[in-house]
């Protein structure tokens, strides 16, 4: 790595943080569509299939990004720019900020209809007839787990591998929820983008989870209780990953998340994280300021990383 894929890390970050996600042509939205083109002509019921499909698709982004990184050869400056643009296309922090921010303005009025119908902008399960604790809930948890998959992986990625990290990362976590749902049609499927996707969010899943905790005092909370709740509570959630973040937010915000989820119809133990109280609509504000503070630590690291790899 380069002293401009650090610096194209921070600037990329920057970019999220005041710009967001593009609102038209997306390219994590392009990618999408490819996938899913490539889908229809591929599918089978089948992990072999899956697996080529998967395969075929994340080599193409990390290869993408390895041409991007090889033209800009010997020119910092473009490096550091190409790094940039493809850090504020694969991140999602000022765009999860932002969904979060949407359902605690509609709590806050009282107006739970409109809570319930941008839920999905969020979290996969069915929104009906949860009341505003259980929103709230629902968006923490949200913003817990996306600050890991949107946050801090991409940012690690990019660190250890540059431009091709960035593209590979994002296309694994991009087809892990295109097809990963281990429902009847992707239970076979989706199989290799799971798993590859559990995969490269170990690392970084466990590095927010420490982050969460070390920045508990940002929003008021007791770095120990959030490393109690990833110790002992972590492995009764149903993910390898998003369990430790989760745990880990809701040490350091002094609440219980987990519990029983509704996805397409099917009830989910997910475990009980935490030992306070249930969140409320005001907590929301403090997820996403915990989630900020994860987020700017691990572009801090990143670029760290990316600076000592280049000694």
């Amino acid at each position: 790595m380069t002293i401009a894929t650090a610096a194209g890390l921070g600037l990329g970050w920057l970019a999220d943080q005041a710009l967001g996600d593009p609102a038209r042509y997306h390219p994590v939205a392009g990618f999408g569509r490819v996938a899913d083109e490539l889908e229809q002509r591929v599918y089978a019921d089948s992990r072999s299939s899956g697996a080529v499909f998967t395969s075929t698709l994340v080599g193409a982004a990390a290869g993408a990004g390895w041409v991007l990184r090889w033209a800009c050869r010997g020119h910092p400056v473009a490096e550091c720019l190409a790094t940039a643009v493809a850090t504020w296309a694969v991140l999602g922090g000022r765009s999860l900020a932002r969904e979060a921010q949407i359902i605690s303005d509609a709590l806050a009025a009282g107006d739970l209809d409109s809570a319930r119908a941008r839920l999905p902008h969020l979290v996969s399960r069915d929104p009906t007839g949860l009341d505003a604790d259980q929103i709230a809930r629902a968006t923490l948890e949200s913003v817990a787990e996306n600050t890991s998959d949107a946050v801090v992986a991409p940012l690690l990625w990019g660190a250890v591998a540059g431009i091709p990290g960035l593209l590979g990362y994002r296309a694994v976590n991009t087809l892990d929820a295109m097809v990963g749902y281990r429902n009847p049609r992707y239970r076979n499927f989706g199989w290799a983008a799971a798993r590859l996707d559990d995969l490269a969010n170990w690392l970084p899943a466990r590095l927010a989870g420490a982050l969460a905790a070390g920045l508990a005092p940002v929003v008021g909370g007791d770095p120990a209780d959030a490393a109690h709740a990833v110790a002992e509570q972590a492995p009764a959630h149903p993910s390898p990953n998003g369990g430790v973040v989760e745990a880990a937010f809701a040490g350091a915000l002094g609440v219980t998340l987990g519990g029983t989820n509704v996805y397409d119809g099917v009830a989910e133990d997910r475990g009980e994280l935490g030992t306070g109280a249930a969140p409320t609509p005001p907590d929301l504000a403090r997820g996403v300021r915990l989630a900020h503070a994860v987020g700017l630590g691990s572009a801090v690291l990143a670029m760290a990383i990316a600076w000592r790899r280049r000694r």
